[in-house]
Parts: C-alpha cells; structure tokens; sequence
C-alpha cells in the first residue's frame, strides 16, 4: 500500500546531450512542478551544462523539465515542468526521528527499470559519506541515511520511503566493488534536501557554512579526529585560533572522527552562531570558539 501511494510522485528522468545520455530517478515536491534529484543524475556527473532533460511519469506521460538550480556539494538539484496537472506530490517526513533498524523502501529506476520497489531497513543514520573528489564548489559531501535496500545505478535521486509512505531521504550513491547492489546504499536526508531544495527554489543557489580549514583524517594511531592541514587566512577558523596540525574531535555536540565528518558538522552547526570546537594541539585538549560564515 505504501509502494502504491507513492509511485505516482516517483518519476524517471532521462538526460541527453549530443555526445552523452544517462538516467535516473525522482520526486515531486511541490504541484508547481518541482522536482527534487541528484546532481549527478541532471549534469551527466557535472559534464554537461546544457541538457535536454525529460521526465517520465508513472503513468507513461512524459513532460521537457528546466534545471531550476543544483548544489554539487550535497549533489541535489531541482527540476521544474510546466502545464503538467494533477500532479501528486510526495509527502516529506522528518529525518532527524529516523532510527537504525526501522524498514525503509526504495522507489526509482535501476538500470532504467522504472517503477521498481526495494525494501530493506536502515543501517545507520549520520554516516559521513565523500561522494567523490573534491570540486571548485567544496567537498562533495553528505550526513548520509545508510540502508541495505537495494540501490543500483538509475536509483540516484528516487526516494527511501519510511513505513507511513514519508520521504525520509533522497537516494544517491552506493559503495560496490561490482557495479551492483551489496547492501550499502546512501540517502541524502531529507531535512537537508527539503531546505536545499527550498533555497533552490527561490534563489536558483544555496550557500553552505564552512570554517574556512583543509582536513584530513587524523592517522597517528592515538587520537581519532580531523586533521587541519591548512588555515585560510581571513577565515573563521583562522580568527578563531585554529592551527595547521590541530586534531578536530567535536564540533558542538558531534563527534567529529574524519575530514568528511568535520564538514558536516560544521554545515549541521550553521552560520554566524558561536560553536564550541575541540581540538588535540600537541596532545593536550584545547577548547576553542568558532563562527562558521556561509561560503
């Protein structure tokens, strides 16, 4: 039942350049005609600026849709079509209640499969997860919902679904060494989508809170945490005392255990407000102040 209330809000996006095509899945969010997914899914991987993209309906329609605007650093991206009516928007849930254990569904379109329903539980909730190198926009990272339903490639940008038919995450990526599905799949939460998606929206861009640091995973075998490698001069973190060789293990009340781990919780914390930071500088434990600024 919950697979049949939702399918209709799940759509099949098709992507084409003259030189490339790829596919993937989405959701509607609002009955304007706006239509949340990956990134990665509406610019080929980030190759192509101008797409013709179209979207396939559970019904078989199919409607030309414009990229509103997309946040690489979290890979989502909002579509929009026009003069499509009765529209079924999916309901969003909260994913901050979402708890390890709970059954989840996934909806999309795997290897071009649409309409295809998976079904698994969640596996973990806050995991730090590095989509990929780095770009000029910042680290493409997200506070990822792992789960084992089954996500392949042409899932990116379907919904995991909760128990009452909520959207609680945005599907996008998966760790295989096989190219196929071994139980480790990732969703973006959707309380961070559906605030990205709003700024999209409206401003066709989002901004992000940084420190203004490079990291790296601390690897000295005695303290586990972010290494600065570098403090960009002018930057919160540079005001705030932090210095190159500093191990970041708390930002506010997060843990922080990696690089990855210190961008989210430094994106969790927001902008302009005072966050306390611990640091390890040269094996003593030193507490320090930091404003994030918006990037």
């Amino acid at each position: 039942e919950v697979a049949r209330r939702v399918q209709p809000a799940v759509v099949s996006i098709q992507v084409s350049t003259p030189s490339a095509r790829g596919e993937g899945s989405g959701i509607v969010i609002d009955p304007q005609g706006y239509i949340v997914t990956n990134n990665h899914v509406a610019t080929l991987d980030g190759a192509a600026d101008r797409a013709d993209i179209d979207v396939v309906f559970s019904d078989g329609s199919r409607a030309p849709a414009e990229l509103v605007g997309t946040d690489p650093q979290t890979d989502l991206a909002v579509l929009k079509v026009t003069d499509v009516q009765n529209l079924t928007v999916a309901a969003l849930g909260d994913s901050d209640d979402v708890e390890v254990g709970e059954q989840v569904i996934a909806i999309g379109s795997p290897l071009g499969l649409v309409r295809t329903v998976t079904e698994g539980i969640v596996s973990a909730t806050q995991r730090p997860i590095a989509l990929g190198e780095a770009t000029s926009d910042g680290d493409v990272v997200i506070d990822a919902i792992q789960t084992d339903a089954a996500i392949n490639p042409g899932n990116s940008g379907g919904p995991l679904i909760d128990g009452t038919g909520a959207v609680i995450g945005i599907n996008t990526s998966i760790f295989t060494q096989s190219g196929g599905s071994i139980g480790l799949g990732f969703a973006i939460p959707v309380n961070d989508v559906r605030t990205i998606a709003t700024s999209l929206m409206e401003d066709g861009s989002v901004r992000h809170a940084t420190i203004g640091v490079n990291a790296r995973k601390a690897d000295n075998g005695s303290v586990e945490g972010a290494e600065i490698v570098n403090v960009r001069d002018g930057s919160p973190a540079k005001e705030a005392g932090l210095l190159e060789g500093d191990v970041v293990t708390k930002v506010g009340d997060r843990p922080v255990r990696s690089s990855d781990e210190l961008v989210v919780a430094v994106r969790r914390a927001g902008a302009d407000n005072d966050v306390p930071v611990e640091v390890i500088r040269n094996g003593s434990r030193v507490e320090l102040t930091v404003r994030p600024a918006l990037d």
